[in-house]
């Protein structure tokens, strides 16, 4: 049976957002914050959270942060609709919008159920899940956990390389999660294939007359 565009998109949010949460309520679970477990030389598991955006990156306060994915998630949900509605949408760039819609969504639950089904407690102690004394914070103020790192290389400066000379560098450094990962995929291929399809169609005979 052919899968239609509108159950593939369903599909790919659905797949992406259970792994994202089952990874992080495992790390959250299993981990106390600040572990790390090295798989190998370029690849670690290392638990932090952050009140961010993704990658852990800092903007605005944590109430408009979690306001402001809601309501983008709303309107990709409604952009992937209307685009699955058309003949002339690709599953390709429907899929890069499934992918971005799906990370947004998962780092939402986060910030808005982690707070409340999780404590908090201080290393080298571990989360509990639904504690007895209740969670670390208010709905819509929980932390976004973050578990994936690839330090690839790092290197010193030399001396005389102006600003940075001598320190030290390291790259990858930011620590990410999978729903992060689904919005970055999803992002990079759609601008490096599907640039020329951004853009909704205005109404329902838009796919009518093709552009060639």
């Amino acid at each position: 049976m052919k899968l239609s565009k509108g159950w593939l998109a369903t599909l790919v949010i659905l797949f992406v957002i259970i792994t994202d949460q089952v990874v992080k309520i495992w790390v959250k679970t299993h981990m106390y914050l600040g572990e790390s477990h090295t798989i190998t030389s370029w690849f670690q598991i290392y638990f932090v959270e952050n009140n961010g955006m993704a990658f852990g990156m800092e903007l605005g306060s944590k109430l408009f942060l979690t306001l402001f994915r809601i309501a983008a998630v709303g309107v990709l949900l409604w952009i992937i609709y209307r685009l699955s509605k058309h003949p002339e949408t690709k599953k390709g760039f429907l899929t890069c919008v499934a992918l971005i819609t799906a990370g947004a969504a998962g780092n939402i639950f986060d910030s808005v159920f982690y707070g409340l089904i999780f404590n908090n407690p201080l290393p080298p102690q571990i989360a509990e899940f639904m504690p007895v004394e209740g969670g670390y914070a208010p709905m819509l103020y929980g932390k976004v956990v973050d578990m994936l790192y690839f330090p690839l290389f790092s290197f010193y400066w030399p001396d005389w390389v102006p600003f940075v000379g001598g320190e030290y560098f390291l790259f990858f450094q930011p620590i990410f999660n999978i729903a992060d990962s689904a919005i970055t995929v999803g992002m990079i291929i759609m601008i490096l294939f599907y640039s020329k399809h951004i853009a909704i169609p205005q109404s329902e005979n838009a796919g009518e007359q093709p552009n060639k």
